[in-house]
């Protein structure tokens, strides 16, 4: 079945977006890159911006889906919290890996409302996944939720920087020592 044309379009955009900058990449190229004509870009996206927003949807809804892959394919808290990392580690050892593409997205366009409420949204989510997880191991309130989500914002934004994906193991070695305080601390009588 081939893929709708919208998606067409957005694919090609989210390669360039993310490989080369939003604002490098222009329409023409894009068009060129998606195979499509100009009215059909326009048709489906009015404008480059809601472009950029489809292209971080498009990204959201994959990076939470891998989220929760991750946390399918381990029951237990500690487990889900070193194989989120690890599969980070794996995508941030690639030639390719730019970083976070919400960060990026926002440094080069943080006066769009509606790029921003998508980044906004994502990250929200991402953090909420760590305090599920947190939650799941009894460990009540959200600071070690949001210290496991910073871990691994710092991760994102160390790699695209430094370009040493081996910071991200050590996110994970800090996340893993804050998830053991928290478990630790929830399991001392008060």
């Amino acid at each position: 079945m081939k893929e709708p044309i919208s998606d067409q379009i957005v694919t090609a955009a989210g390669a360039l977006f993310y490989g080369e900058g939003i604002r490098a990449v222009g329409i023409d190229r894009i068009i060129e890159e998606a195979n499509v004509a100009k009215a059909t870009l326009y048709r489906h996206f009015p404008s480059k911006d809601h472009l950029v927003a489809a292209y971080l949807q498009d990204r959201h809804e994959r990076v939470i889906r891998s989220l929760h892959e991750a946390l399918e394919a381990q029951s237990d808290p500690r487990n889900q919290i070193k194989l989120i990392f690890e599969r980070l580690h794996e995508k941030a050892d690639t030639p390719e890996f730019r970083g976070c593409a919400f960060a990026l997205a926002v440094a080069e366009h943080g006066d769009s409302d509606r790029i921003v409420s998508v980044a906004r949204t994502h990250k929200k989510m991402v953090g909420d996944i760590f305090r599920d997880i947190m939650s799941k191991a009894n460990v009540e309130g959200k600071q070690a939720g949001a210290h496991l989500c910073l871990l691994y914002e710092g991760a994102l934004a160390t790699v695209a920087v430094g370009r040493d994906p081996q910071a991200v193991l050590v996110a994970r070695d800090c996340a893993l020592a804050v998830f053991d305080a928290a478990t630790l601390s929830a399991k001392s009588p008060r």
